[in-house]
């Protein structure tokens, strides 16, 4: 074999397992408000044990999302300075940061709607639904550039809170950044 032929084999090997991750992790907390399609993706458990098992499990990796899209693209690239008028590569640094905006806002929906399965962690991310839904309109905002302090602040601010929330109800929250494909979707 020629060293193009190897190295084309070995980086679409290397490619295969993340492209099947992301696939098999975009599949499993894909968002859908049809109630009737939910049936099937709530666990089979017939204990309360397992059905809590599951809510905090689908509540942390929905939080996660909103959490690393958050991060990633609204705060990070505001804290380097990349929304102020002016600024190399703006437009495109906004537009991403209203794309993981509604991500975020869409995963934060979906982990109010996962935390009801398990009563420790409704009755922390309770408080919480006024904050998630002041969230909604603030994507289109921040993709005009209007003020992006804040809006960031208002971001950080909801997933700091869902993060203690889950914290204190026994569901640790981490960032985990979504993938282009992911942040298109919204």
């Amino acid at each position: 074999m020629s060293a193009v032929s190897l190295s084309a084999v070995s980086v679409r090997r290397s490619l295969v397992a993340p492209v099947l991750c992301c696939a098999l992790l975009a599949g499993a907390t894909a968002c859908n408000d049809d109630d009737a399609s939910d049936a099937g993706s709530t666990p089979s458990g017939t204990s309360s044990a397992e059905k809590q098992k599951f809510a905090k499990t689908r509540f942390v990796a929905n939080a996660g999302i909103a959490a690393g899209a958050t991060y990633q693209w609204i705060v990070k690239p505001f804290r380097a300075g990349k929304f102020k008028k002016g600024a190399d590569g703006r437009k495109f640094a906004l537009v991403k940061a209203g794309l993981a905006g509604t991500l975020a806002y869409n995963r934060l929906k979906a982990a109010t709607k996962n935390a009801q399965g398990d009563p420790t962690l409704a009755k922390a991310v309770a408080p919480l639904t006024a904050g998630i839904d002041a969230l909604k309109g603030l994507p289109s905002k921040l993709r005009k550039g209007d003020s992006t302090d804040s809006i960031v602040s208002s971001f950080d601010g909801v997933i700091n809170s869902v993060k203690g929330a889950g914290k204190s109800a026994g569901a640790e929250v981490k960032d985990r950044v979504p993938s282009a494909g992911e942040l298109v979707k919204g």
